[in-house]
């Protein structure tokens, strides 16, 4: 809750930071209004941390310019059409921006620029109330014409204007309500909602790539479930990833099966916590929040119903896998994090023979070989993966990874496992067997690596001696 007596102290705060009043009297010594705008008045009185200072002001681009070039250690003015300039005050980027009332045609994300000329007039022209609040300086007076204290209190999201109007402007925006449903913990208010499930089909207008960066943004959360469920209840998630909406799946009266859908939230809550235990204070992981959500995204294509009641999924972690990759792909998401989703979602069932019968050293080292370098990864999906309300199972499985664990740390120890690889290399297999580099010295080496896998480090004497086998039987 709220409290409005220590969310005014800390406005103060905000107001007497070295950057804002640094600011604040350069901008009231020329003769300009100046206000710190959006979030960090959002987040200064909700106690939170603020970040990346934005401000608004009645200057125009080419003045704001003449007035932060003496304070500042660099400028830049690539949003100057926009009415924006940056600069590096006291080590710190701040944006500045002058008043607007910009207006939209409803095909493209791209506004009509136009100045306004009141600080109200620029407030209601945001995405969020409780976005839509200012704190003037040096003055200290917080500037809400929508009532974004009073949804702050109540936490809740809603449009300063008529929702169909707010995300008409700009269909990002609903994006962003999810976003901030989970950032913030805040509840999409009703209307808002209603308008999101009218309008999502408009957010073909809005590039893959800044759908993607809402889709990171929100990934990166603590809590990003809330945000999916908004996506999902709303609908919009159809419109870029309608396969984490198809894992509801339908349960047939008489082949009863775990909600997918239902399972694959609690897999990515699961993996933030133990993301969060593992490795205290590291960035969000990405790459592993999305391959939790959608590492089942396979199962609606490979769902089967069988006699007697059972349903299997053969092969959805192969056909999730490339799902993924294909869905990525199309978001523009970089190769390394496709890449990463793509090995994570077809890896993760791998773990589940082991539990049912330990497994030999060969097969800890192929595991090992497999993950690569996302083994740490692979441990904490597989882990979270385990959603069982059975807790003598759920032990079983705890402890069948902390074996499995355990086994690669010591085969880790004895056998540089992260740099698994023959012991006998290229140009040396050419040395041994006498022949030039082509398709024989990849056999040899596939047979010398597959040998290394299997039995461990042997020393080069004995590799080379069964090398010389495995040729004059292949003669």
């Amino acid at each position: 809750m709220l409290n409005m007596a220590d969310g005014l102290a800390r406005l103060g705060a905000l107001a007497e930071h070295p950057v804002v009043r640094t600011l604040a009297t350069a901008f009231a010594d020329a003769g300009f209004d100046l206000a710190v705008v959006g979030g960090p008045v959002r987040d200064a009185l909700l106690g939170r941390p603020t970040h990346d200072l934005d401000f608004t002001t009645n200057a125009s681009p080419d003045e704001i310019l003449t007035i932060v070039k003496p304070i500042s250690t660099a400028q830049w003015d690539i949003g100057r059409a926009f009415g924006t300039i940056g600069a590096r005050v006291q080590r710190e980027q701040v944006e500045i921006t002058t008043y607007r009332a910009d207006s939209y045609d409803g095909v493209t994300r791209k506004p009509t620029v136009e100045f306004g000329d009141s600080i109200e007039g620029d407030l209601v022209r945001r995405d969020f109330t409780v976005n839509s609040m200012a704190l003037q300086v040096p003055s200290v007076k917080l500037v809400d014409p929508t009532g974004g204290v009073e949804d702050l209190v109540a936490g809740i999201l809603r449009t300063p204007a008529d929702p169909r109007i707010s995300f008409g402007d700009d269909p990002l925006r609903m994006l962003r309500a999810a976003r901030f449903s989970a950032q913030l913990g805040f509840r999409v208010d009703d209307p808002t909602a209603a308008a999101i499930t009218e309008l999502r089909e408009t957010l073909k207008i809005v590039s893959p790539e800044r759908i993607q960066s809402e889709l990171v943004r929100l990934m990166q959360t603590d809590d990003p479930v809330r945000g999916v469920r908004v996506l999902v209840e709303t609908g919009l998630i159809e419109e870029f990833l309608p396969e984490v909406s198809a894992l509801r799946l339908e349960v047939d009266e008489h082949h009863h099966h775990k909600d997918v859908y239902e399972h694959s939230l609690t897999v990515l809550s699961q993996a933030i916590a133990l993301e969060h235990a593992r490795h205290p204070g590291a960035e969000p992981d990405v790459a592993l929040r999305l391959a939790s959500l959608l590492h089942d995204i396979g199962k609606p294509r490979t769902r089967k119903l069988e006699d007697g009641g059972a349903v299997t999924f053969h092969h959805h972690d192969v056909v999730g896998s490339r799902m993924a990759r294909k869905r990525l792909q199309s978001l523009r998401f970089d190769t390394a994090t496709t890449d990463a989703v793509a090995t994570l979602i077809e890896l993760h069932l791998r773990f589940f023979g082991y539990a049912e019968g330990a497994w030999t050293d060969s097969a800890v080292r192929r595991y090992v070989r497999d993950a690569g370098d996302l083994l740490e990864r692979l441990h904490i999906l597989t882990r979270a993966d385990v959603t069982t309300r059975n807790k003598r199972k759920a032990g079983r499985l705890a402890a069948a990874y902390d074996d499995i664990e355990s086994r690669i740390a010591a085969l880790r120890e004895q056998e540089e496992l992260d740099s698994m690889r023959p012991e006998i290399d290229g140009n040396r297999i050419q040395q041994i067997l006498g022949i030039s580099p082509g398709r024989e010295v990849g056999e040899a080496y596939k047979f010398l690596l597959e040998l290394r896998l299997d039995e461990g480090v042997l020393g080069p004497e004995v590799a080379e001696q069964r090398l010389r086998e495995w040729w004059a039987a292949r003669a």
